[in-house]
């Protein structure tokens, strides 16, 4: 009887130890899943830098004349995408998920935190040459993540965007888009992050991709 005893005794031990193991593996994995949950609703994509410069253009990477290229998608729509390796986007970390309210949702912010055109005018000559682009002007100097989604002014997130044929301006099929993301993440539709990290990938396809 007590060989009996002494047996179930520590088959009682093995179970409870084992429970013990299997609920710390459980709660590390929940934290881990929490995190990255967390991570993909509040921070940047991978590739996209954080770069706070509201009063002038960050010079936050050295490029070449002819070192970038646009990438064409449509010309006749006016569909083209940026060097993924000159461009690559860049937020500004003081937009958060938790302060749409005071910042891209409130009007009139993106004047807050342009950059001055004698700034841009400077950088945007050496995009040009960097873009191998001659001067046109339907050629928008673009913030690849708009400013009204989080973009901030760096030479990361800034490009040459040529406009379509026979465009009298450079107002071009990216400029509704950047807006209509811009709604839906006031409007809580999509995360801010995902936004950032959508328009940044392919501006083209973003809404597609967001399920929008």
């Amino acid at each position: 009887m007590a060989f009996s005893r002494t047996r179930l005794a520590l088959f009682a031990l093995l179970i409870v130890v084992a429970l013990v193991v299997f609920g710390f593996f459980y709660a590390s994995s929940q934290k881990s899943h929490a995190a990255a949950q967390t991570s993909a609703a509040h921070g940047p994509s991978v590739g996209v830098k954080s770069i706070h410069s509201p009063d002038k253009v960050a010079i936050d990477v050295k490029l070449s004349a002819g070192q970038c290229a646009v990438r064409t998608v449509d010309a006749t729509a006016g569909l083209f995408l940026p060097d993924p390796s000159c461009t690559p986007g860049a937020v500004d970390p003081d937009v958060t998920q938790d302060n749409l309210a005071s910042t891209i949702c409130k009007s009139g912010y993106t004047t807050t935190v342009r950059a001055p055109a004698s700034d841009t005018d400077r950088t945007k000559a050496l995009s040009l040459t960097q873009y191998g682009q001659q001067r046109a002007a339907s050629t928008e100097y673009d913030h690849l993540i708009s400013l009204q989604l989080g973009g901030t002014n760096a030479v990361s997130n800034l490009w040459p965007e040529p406009n379509r044929a026979g465009a009298p301006g450079t107002t071009n099929p990216k400029d509704t888009i950047e807006t209509r993301l811009n709604k839906a993440v006031c409007s809580h539709k999509v995360a801010l992050a995902a936004a950032q990290r959508a328009i940044a990938t392919n501006w083209v396809t973003a809404e597609k991709d967001l399920g929008l």
